[in-house]
C-alpha cells in the first residue's frame, strides 16, 4: 500500500500537469480524462476481491497488478508535446487502472485477514496510513524530482527558444516522474511475489484465542 500510494499520486498529480498545461486541458475535461482509469479500477477490484481472492489468494493478483501498473506508467512515457489522448493516454489508463484494481481491493482485504474484531479498525487503519503517508513523501520526492530535471533540460537546451523549451523540459520532468513510477510498482511486484504466499488465504487455526470470545 505504501508502493501503491506513492504511485498513484505521482501520476495523478503529473498527468494533469500535463493534460492541462501541456495539452490545454480545462480542469473538468481533465477529471473526465481519468474515468477510463477509474472505471478500469472499480471492475477489476470487484472481480478480484469477490471471485479471485477467496480462491487464488493475494499473491497472484498483487503483484501482477503491480506489473500491469509499471507497464501502464512505462507506456505514459511516450507522451509528448504532439500527443493525442486517444492513442498516447488512453490504453495507459485503462491498463494502469485495471492492475491498480487488483491491488488495492486484494491488499485491504489481506491487511484485515485473520486480525479479532477488536483489531480490525487498527489495521485497515494502518493500511490506509501506509497509502497515505507513501503518497504524500511520493509527492513531495517526485516533485522534487521533477524540478531538479527541468532546471536541468533547461541549462542543456539554453539556446532554444524559451517558450518551446520550457514546455519540452515540463514534458521531459513528467516523462522521467512516469519512469520512476514504473520502477516502484515493479519493485512492488518483486517484494510481493517474495513476501506473499500462495493460495488461498486460511486463518491460523493455532493462533491463541483471545479472551472473552473475541
Amino acid at each position: 500500500m505504501f508502493i501503491t500510494g506513492a504511485g498513484i499520486f505521482g501520476v495523478f498529480l503529473f498527468l494533469t500537469f500535463f493534460l492541462q498545461n501541456s495539452l490545454g486541458y480545462s480542469p473538468v475535461l481533465t477529471g473526465l480524462a481519468f474515468l477510463p482509469l477509474v472505471g478500469a479500477l472499480m471492475i477489476t477490484a470487484t472481480t478480484a476481491s469477490t471471485a479471485l481472492l477467496p480462491r487464488f489468494g493475494p499473491k497472484v493478483l498483487i503483484a501482477p497488478g503491480m506489473l500491469m501498473a509499471a507497464g501502464g506508467m512505462a507506456w505514459l512515457t511516450g507522451i509528448s508535446l504532439t500527443s493525442t489522448y486517444a492513442v498516447h493516454i488512453l490504453g495507459p489508463l485503462i491498463l494502469l487502472g485495471g492492475g491498480l484494481g487488483l491491488v488495492f481491493a486484494p491488499a485491504l482485504n489481506s491487511a484485515t485477514f485473520g486480525v479479532g474484531p477488536r483489531d480490525a479498525g487498527v489495521a485497515s487503519a494502518t493500511a490506509n496510513t501506509a497509502q497515505q503517508v507513501g503518497g504524500s513523501i511520493g509527492t513531495a520526492l517526485l516533485n522534487s524530482i521533477a524540478a531538479a530535471v527541468v532546471t536541468s533540460y533547461l541549462t542543456a537546451h539554453a539556446a532554444e527558444q524559451a517558450s518551446l523549451a520550457q514546455a519540452q523540459a515540463a514534458v521531459h520532468s513528467y516523462v522521467v516522474v512516469f519512469w520512476i513510477c514504473a520502477a516502484l510498482f515493479a519493485g512492488g511486484a518483486v517484494l510481493c511475489f517474495a513476501l506473499l504466499r500462495y493460495g488461498a488465504q486460511r486463518a491460523d487455526e493455532d493462533a491463541p484465542s483471545v479472551p472473552g470470545g473475541m
